[in-house]
């Protein structure tokens, strides 16, 4: 169970710097976005593929940054019974959704989006947009962004088995994940 840990560990940290990557998209884009308005209405000049960058870099932020957004147990739950369980339920909640619904799905949407790229890439895709960008960079981000997830997953699988054996400290994961929201 050390070695899994330390899995999890290293696992963290890589979703911790792509969520890193994703932070410093959100600002390119912000800077592009204004950058491109003012450019439009002060110069009556537009181009596509700056338009075309703007939606790239949302979807690095959207792609890349949710496994840091797992991590960080930000994602949304909507659930009723969720809220108002013990602790320990909520962890075998968590390991069960993990087991059958993300894990499955991650690995599934990686495994279908990976031809999806790869069609882009050898047929050298374009945008059918005057001056667009070549389109394979933005559809590598969805196998990428899925499997980051996955192994996110995999990762706080291990923390939810290590917590239910009572190998780390609950009280301290909680602490972790609040400190953490703030």
């Amino acid at each position: 169970m050390r070695a899994a840990l330390q899995f999890s560990r290293g696992v963290d940290a890589i979703s911790a710097a792509f969520g890193y990557v994703a932070e410093w998209c959100v600002l390119a884009a912000c800077a592009i976005a204004a950058g491109n308005a003012i450019v439009r209405y002060a110069f009556s000049w537009s181009s596509n593929a700056w338009l075309e960058v703007q939606w790239y870099l949302f979807a690095a932020v959207v792609l890349l940054g949710a496994a840091y957004t797992l991590r960080r147990n930000g994602h949304v739950r909507v659930d009723l019974v969720y809220g108002s369980v013990s602790h320990r339920t909520k962890l075998w909640i968590d390991l069960l959704g993990i087991i059958f619904f993300l894990l499955p799905g991650m690995l599934l949407l990686a495994w279908m989006t990976w031809p999806f790229f790869l069609d882009a890439f050898i047929r050298e895709e374009g945008s059918p947009n005057a001056g667009g960008l070549i389109r394979w960079p933005v559809k590598i981000l969805m196998p990428i962004g899925f499997a980051l997830v996955a192994l996110q997953g995999l990762s706080e699988l291990v923390k939810r088995i290590a917590a239910l054996r009572g190998m780390t400290d609950e009280a301290a994961q909680v602490a972790e994940y609040e400190r953490l929201e703030q």
